[in-house]
C-alpha cells in the first residue's frame, strides 16, 4: 500500500505532494517553506529519500534543493533544465525505487516548459498516480507562454502531444495530481474540478478531446497577462534558492514608517480591507494577508523594493512572511503590529476613505454627480460584461497608469472587493478621492446599474 499526502498552497493555487510507502517517500515539487513537507513525513514516520522537480517553476521559488540538503535525499531534476547546482539529471524512462513495491518513472512531457517531466508512481509495476506538474491539469493544461514568446506555439503543440502521451500510456484509473491549476496563473484555464483521473480527463480535457490545431488556437487566444514577478522565479530556481529566514523582522515605529514612505519604499498593510478603509497610514497600500497576497503584492510592487509590513498581530505577520518567501520576497525591511494609531507619528491621525456597494453607486449616478467608475478586473472578466461608461485598468497595471484615471471622485470595483481595495489604496496614496466598492460584480445590474454585455 502507498500513500499520497497533498500540501496545498491556496494563495498561489498550487499543490505539492509527499508520496511513499511504509518506510520511504518522495517529495514532488516542494514549496520553499520545507518545514511543511518535513512535518508531513514525520507524521507518516517515513524518510524522504527522493525530491523531484517536474520543471523549473515560473510562479514560485522551490524548496527542493534545500529539502534534499536537509534530508540527504537524492534531488531529481529534468536533465535538460539548465541549473547551477549538483542534482541527479532525469531523462525520459528513468525509474527509481521509492519503497518496497513502489517506483517512480519519469515521462518527458514538454509543453509548459521544454524540459517538463511528469512522474508516474507505480505499485508492483502498475501505474497508480501521475504527478503531472504543469502538464496535464484538471480539465486544462499548463500555459506554454512562460519561457520565451517565440516558443509559445511550439510548446502549445508539445503540450497537446504530451497530454495525449499520458492518456495513451496510463490506465484510466490512474490519478492525475498536478502542481498547478487550482488558481495558479501557470494554468492556461480554470481547473475543471478538484481531482481527476486519466479516464475523466479523456472526456473533459481539451487537449484530449480536440484536434491539435483547434486546441492550440483556442489555448493561445485565451492566455492572460503573466504576473510580473514570474520573470524572476525561473532564474532563482535555476541558480539554487537559499534557505529561508522566517524570524520576525525589526520593529518599526511611526517615525521609521514615515521615513520609509518618504524614501519611496513600500509600506503594506495586511489587515482586512474594511479595517484599512476605516483607518490607515497615509501612503500605505492594502494587500490583505488572507487574500492572494503572494500573487498580487509581488506582481504590483517593483521587484527588490524594500517593503515594510503592517499587521494586526504577530500571527498575521508570520503568515504573510511565509507566503512572501515562496515568491522570493525574502525579508521585510521592517514590520509593526497593532492598529494604525500606533503606526503614525505623534500628533498625526490615520487616513481613511469611503466604502460602498453597487446600490450606492447607482444612487450617485441617479443624483447626477457623475463619478468616475474604475473597473480593475482582468480583460477576460470584463469581456463578460461591464458597467456602462466605466474605465478599465486591470489592477496589475494601475501602479504605472494612475495618471490615466480621469479627474474626479473614483469609485473602484472588481469582481468581489479584494482587488478594488488594493486599487483604492493605490489611488488614495496618490492623493485621489476614492470610494471602494466592496461587493460582487454579479450584483451590479440588480442594483440599478446598466451592465453592457458583449455582442454575441
Amino acid at each position: 500500500m502507498f500513500f499520497v499526502d497533498t500540501i496545498e498552497i491556496e494563495g498561489l493555487g498550487n499543490r505539492h505532494y509527499l508520496a511513499g510507502g511504509a518506510h520511504a517517500a518522495v517529495a514532488v515539487d516542494p514549496p520553499r517553506d520545507i518545514d511543511q513537507v518535513i512535518a508531513a513525513a514525520a507524521r507518516r514516520g517515513v524518510r524522504i529519500t527522493h525530491v523531484v522537480e517536474t520543471h523549473l517553476h515560473n510562479d514560485y521559488v522551490t524548496g527542493g534543493l534545500e529539502l534534499a540538503r536537509v534530508t540527504g535525499a537524492a534531488y531529481l531534476v529534468p536533465a535538460d533544465a539548465r541549473v547551477s547546482f549538483a542534482r541527479v539529471p532525469v531523462r525520459d524512462g528513468d525509474v527509481v525505487g521509492i519503497d518496497s513495491g513502489l517506483s517512480l518513472r519519469a515521462v518527458a512531457t514538454p509543453g509548459h516548459t521544454p524540459h517538463h517531466t511528469a512522474y508516474v508512481l507505480e505499485e508492483d509495476g502498475v501505474a497508480a498516480v501521475a504527478f503531472t506538474g504543469g502538464s496535464l491539469l484538471i480539465g486544462t493544461v499548463g500555459r506554454p507562454d512562460l519561457v520565451e514568446p517565440r516558443l509559445t506555439e511550439q510548446l502549445a503543440r508539445a503540450q497537446h502531444a504530451s497530454a495525449r502521451r499520458l492518456a495513451a500510456e496510463l490506465p484510466d484509473a490512474a490519478a492525475v495530481l498536478p502542481t498547478h491549476g487550482f488558481g495558479s496563473f501557470c494554468s492556461s484555464g480554470e481547473a475543471g474540478g478538484d481531482s481527476g483521473t486519466i479516464g475523466r480527463e479523456k472526456s473533459v480535457n481539451d487537449a484530449l478531446t480536440k484536434d491539435v490545431d483547434t486546441f492550440v488556437a483556442e489555448l493561445l487566444a485565451g492566455l492572460e497577462d503573466v504576473p510580473a514577478y514570474y520573470t524572476h522565479m525561473g532564474p532563482a530556481n535555476a541558480a539554487g534558492p537559499a534557505p529561508v529566514d522566517l524570524t520576525a523582522p525589526a520593529v518599526a515605529d511611526g517615525d521609521e514608517i514615515a521615513a520609509r514612505l518618504a524614501a519611496g519604499e513600500w509600506v503594506v498593510d495586511l489587515r482586512h480591507r474594511v479595517a484599512f478603509a476605516e483607518g490607515h497610514v497615509a501612503g500605505s497600500f492594502n494587500f490583505e494577508a488572507d487574500g492572494k497576497l503572494a500573487t498580487y503584492l509581488p506582481w504590483l510592487m517593483p521587484w527588490g523594493k524594500p517593503v515594510t509590513l503592517l499587521a494586526d498581530g504577530p500571527e498575521q505577520l508570520a503568515r504573510a512572511q511565509r507566503e512572501l518567501v515562496r515568491v522570493g520576497v525574502d525579508r521585510p525591511a521592517a514590520a509593526a503590529t497593532g492598529t494604525p494609531e500606533r503606526w503614525v507619528r505623534d500628533g498625526e491621525a490615520p487616513a481613511y476613505f469611503r466604502r460602498a456597494v453597487f446600490r450606492d453607486l447607482a444612487a450617485e449616478r441617479e443624483a447626477g454627480r457623475g463619478p468616475v467608475v474604475l473597473d480593475v478586473r482582468r480583460d477576460s472578466e470584463r469581456a463578460g460584461g461591464w458597467i456602462e461608461g466605466s474605465v478599465h485598468i486591470p489592477v496589475h497595471q494601475l501602479p504605472q497608469r494612475i495618471g490615466d484615471v480621469p479627474a474626479g471622485t473614483v469609485w473602484v470595483h472588481c469582481a468581489g472587493g479584494m482587488r478594488a481595495a488594493i486599487a483604492a489604496s493605490l489611488l488614495d496614496a496618490a492623493g485621489r478621492d476614492v470610494v471602494a466598492v466592496d461587493a460582487g460584480f454579479d450584483r451590479a445590474a440588480a442594483a440599478g446599474l446598466t451592465v453592457t454585455l458583449p455582442r454575441p
